[in-house]
């Protein structure tokens, strides 16, 4: 037999492939073609290797009418293409699993009869090359080939339903999703996360405990199967997800729950009927493009949803920031403004609650409490417009203080809750800012500051038009905010909130406003184990309904004054407002109706 890597040939009696008899004929200085004209190799010259020189090879080709694949081919892990056809071969070892790179199997015109469902581990594979065998079925298992594109299968004894699925257009894509659909139902659930208790209660003054949920819980129509291949149709189905989210809602009952993309649809029609059977009241706004839409065409966009616990929380006012709006208002002239910022339609929404006296341990404060200011945003998730997102989070930073001026008017003894107007709330933001904790988005809302010239800016003409948002307008090195915040979670305790094939990385957060807030107990994340032991690849999946896992925690609030400005901000307030044309208000607690 002789064995190939990329077309490099090192003859040998013996079916067992090695690193040691394979690469001594590889390498990148000479060049000759292989049997198969789309592959060439390389064959490292005698300098070359006298020099010590490191081969690397990352295909192999077995031929000569081989019956057996040697398990020490398995090892070589590395593999990313195998081409194993035009020989004898009457099965394929389950051990075929391992090789978790290959891109590209071929394993046509051989005497196989069978594939083992481990098969359905190579999901890196873009090419699988079947043709001419004597396969009487296929694994479900191999449904999970989700990143396919090339699949053959024909000479083969196959079923009538695989063959005519394979021969339609996106046939591939169509047998694949047949497959995986087909895939029995896991029976193992996800264990419950574990809660992770930071802090014990303050027993010698007031104080407010409540519990905060920050959810993505993955609009449907961004559910599709281009985006979630490895996930069963039935899965993605709206009507099943959104039973399992609002098990899980239920299962946590939080005080108060924060959303992100909620179709307009669902919130009317689902989530607040079945919250307020719990005791929620809520708040809705879809993103801005619902404005330009017919009315059935509106109820299908997303948005951002608030709820609350009556019995713990009234609506004093609710607020919406449309950043388009108030990119527009606020350009200057600023074409990047126009052109990057305000053609993004993704907003934030605030509620003003007041605390019921029900909610206060250790007895009611006197006087004056600061209200909660409770906010979600959904900030751009390009990122190739990590300056979007700057310019997004500072505007929503600048609007919220800007209610936070106003929130005491006309409410009792508010003039004794501090002399700067972010003394007068105690505030909550939540949300999917779609950023790494490393990105000057989160740098920004954890430092209170960002410098002028920080790289997320990408240099493009934003300096008059954030000169006049900084809440200390007269600095030009830097732009601040007038809050102390700081992130409920560290990427220790929760190393990913968006977990797909393609990308897993923290981008959700809960803020609280120091230091009047303080977090008593976090929910930990999913245990990685199960995932592995699962090949939980990504999710959605049948045990997780959304992309991005819910944030929970526990929060302690204390009374009086709020204490929440910065030290960046704490001597002075802008000289120069923003225009506010993008805030909504509705002083009452129904529901809003904007979409």
């Amino acid at each position: 037999m002789t064995i190939k890597d990329s077309g490099n040939t090192a003859s040998g009696g013996s079916a067992t492939p090695s690193p040691n008899n394979i690469g001594q004929g590889l390498g990148q200085n000479a060049g000759a073609s292989s049997s198969n004209p789309k592959r060439t190799h390389t064959i490292m010259s005698a300098e070359d290797a006298a020099a010590g020189k490191r081969s690397f090879w990352a295909e192999m080709e077995l031929t000569g009418n081989i019956r057996n694949i040697s398990p020490q081919l398995f090892d070589l892990t590395h593999l990313t293409h195998l081409y194993v056809n035009d020989n004898s071969l009457t099965k394929v070892p389950p051990e075929i699993g391992k090789l978790v790179n290959l891109q590209v199997l071929d394993a046509s015109n051989n005497k196989l009869r069978s594939l083992p469902a481990e098969v359905g581990d190579l999901i890196r594979l873009r090419e699988l090359l079947l043709a001419n065998n004597y396969l009487r079925t296929l694994p479900f298992e191999m449904g999970r080939l989700f990143n396919l594109q090339l699949l053959g299968i024909k000479g083969n004894p196959l079923p009538q339903e695989f063959s005519s699925l394979h021969a339609e257009v996106n046939g591939t894509s169509k047998l694949l999703t047949f497959l995986l659909d087909s895939l029995p139902v896991p029976t193992v659930e996800p264990p419950p996360r574990a809660w992770l208790p930071l802090a014990t209660p303050t027993r010698s003054k007031p104080a407010c405990i409540f519990t905060v949920l920050c959810y993505n819980v993955l609009c449907d129509k961004y559910a599709t199967r281009q985006m979630y291949g490895y996930c069963p149709t039935w899965a993605l189905d709206w009507m099943y997800r959104r039973k399992a989210i609002l098990q899980e809602l239920r299962h946590y009952s939080a005080d108060i729950i924060s959303l992100q993309e909620v179709e307009t649809d669902q919130f009317y029609n689902f989530f607040l009927p079945e919250l307020q059977q719990d005791g929620y009241a809520g708040i809705f706004a879809a993103k801005s493009r619902a404005k330009t839409m017919s009315e059935s065409d509106r109820k299908f966009v997303d948005g951002c949803a608030i709820f609350y616990r009556t019995a713990k929380f009234n609506l004093i006012k609710e607020h919406l920031v449309e950043f388009n709006q108030l990119a527009m208002a606020n350009a200057e002239g600023s074409d990047d403004m126009l052109n990057r910022v305000m053609t993004k339609d993704n907003i934030g929404l605030a509620a003003l609650l007041e605390t019921r006296m029900e909610a206060w341990d250790n007895g009611v404060p006197h006087g004056y409490s600061p209200p909660l200011l409770v906010c979600t945003a959904h900030i751009h998730w390009d990122p190739e417009f990590c300056d979007v997102k700057l310019v997004q989070t500072m505007m929503l930073m600048h609007e919220l203080r800007l209610i936070a001026d106003e929130s005491s008017t006309g409410r009792p003894n508010a003039s004794s809750a501090g002399k700067s107007p972010t003394d007068k709330v105690h505030l909550l933001l939540c949300g999917d800012f779609n950023s790494l904790p490393e990105s000057g988005v989160i740098e920004f809302l954890q430092t209170s500051r960002i410098s002028a010239k920080h790289p997320d800016f990408k240099d493009l003409g934003y300096k008059s038009c954030l000169q006049r948002i900084s809440y200390n307008s007269d600095r030009t090195t830097e732009y601040t905010h007038a809050f102390r915040l700081s992130t409920a979670y560290s990427a220790e305790v929760m190393p990913f909130t968006n977990y797909t094939f393609d990308f897993k990385g923290i981008i959700d957060y809960i803020f609280y406003q120091k230091p009047n807030m303080t977090p008593l107990g976090l929910l930990g994340p999913l245990d990685p184990q199960w995932l592995v032991e699962n090949k939980v690849v990504g999710a959605p999946h049948p045990s997780i309904p959304s992309d991005h896992f819910p944030l929970l925690v526990e929060l302690e609030m204390t009374a009086g004054s709020g204490s929440g400005s910065s030290s960046s901000g704490n001597q002075q307030s802008s000289s120069t407002q923003l225009s506010t044309t993008s805030v909504s208000t509705t002083s009452s607690s129904s529901t809003s109706s904007r979409r």
